[in-house]
């Protein structure tokens, strides 16, 4: 438990923080999920509609700092990969 004053403001303010990115990372996996859906599906005009969906999304993830760039480059390189090797 918190005892100073700015351990408890620390705290408050790491709380709101977490509430705050809760809500972009469900986004993130809920489009994410998206995409893997539509390849698992066989759907490849569903799956490259959802792709082109979730790169936005991916790079706000990045660039807010819910996740390293590094990490958002990996996931879209592989979500291409997927969608690139569906049958036309």
């Amino acid at each position: 438990m918190a005892n100073s004053p700015q351990a408890r403001k620390r705290a408050r303010q790491g709380e709101a923080r977490r509430q705050r990115k809760a809500g972009a990372r469900s986004m993130f996996r809920t489009y994410i999920k998206k995409v893997i859906y539509a390849v698992e599906a066989g759907d490849k005009k569903a799956a490259e509609d959802a792709y082109k969906a979730a790169i936005p999304v991916i790079d706000a993830a990045a660039s807010k700092g819910l996740i390293h760039k590094n990490k958002a480059a990996r996931h879209k390189s592989r979500l291409h990969k997927h969608v690139k090797t569906m049958a036309a």
